[in-house]
């Protein structure tokens, strides 16, 4: 991994081509919330296949939790509409098959230059593409687990959500105050509030 790309600095904001040919940024998938990226190897991989498995449960609760989820391969837009499809996924899948991310990330799997992939890395961000912890998931077991995942979110959107304390007199006032914009679904358009401790 480039060595630039360290717990709270800013991940580069690639636009790539998603499972339907639709051009993505990854700023606009974000959002103003908290976002799990993946980078991996591509259908073919087993490993990345369980992996993508396992994160559909995950998904569920990250879409009721207000969180992103995206996924980024090396694969070509059928592959990867293939494998998007063929793990029950219902997330955005980006492909990369010129390989932009890889190269500019430094994390080339050389050990396997029969299929070029990248090596695996799960990038949790926060609001605004800021690294809050980096995942190397050569080895399977290096890979985060889904409650390792569900922490990271609970800690992200503890920081990001102004209201995540209802309970809080600051926030009983300011909510009778009328002061709603601190408040869900009262905020920002997307319903995300950032405020960073």
């Amino acid at each position: 991994m480039r060595s630039d790309i360290i717990p709270g600095s800013i991940f580069p904001n690639y636009e790539l081509s998603d499972h339907t040919a639709t051009r993505r940024m990854l700023s606009d998938l974000q959002g103003n919330d908290p976002m799990i990226l993946v980078l991996g190897r591509g259908g073919y991989c087993p490993k990345d296949r369980r992996q993508a498995e396992g994160l559909v449960q995950l998904h569920r609760e990250m879409e009721v939790g207000y969180c992103q989820l995206v996924t980024i391969t090396t694969d070509s837009i059928l592959e990867t509409h293939e494998y998007r499809t063929g793990v029950g996924a219902h997330w955005p899948f980006l492909c990369d098959p010129r390989r932009v991310v890889q190269k500019d990330l430094d994390i080339v799997e050389y050990t396997d230059p029969m299929h070029n992939p990248m090596i695996p890395h799960v990038i949790v961000l926060e609001p605004g593409l800021i690294v809050y912890k980096i995942y190397n998931g050569y080895w399977y077991f290096g890979r985060p687990t889904l409650e390792e995942l569900r922490q990271d979110m609970r800690a992200l959107t503890t920081r990001c959500r102004t209201d995540w304390d209802i309970t809080t007199p600051e926030l009983r006032s300011a909510w009778q105050a009328g002061r709603r914009s601190l408040f869900y679904p009262y905020g920002d358009k997307t319903g995300s509030h950032v405020a960073r401790a």
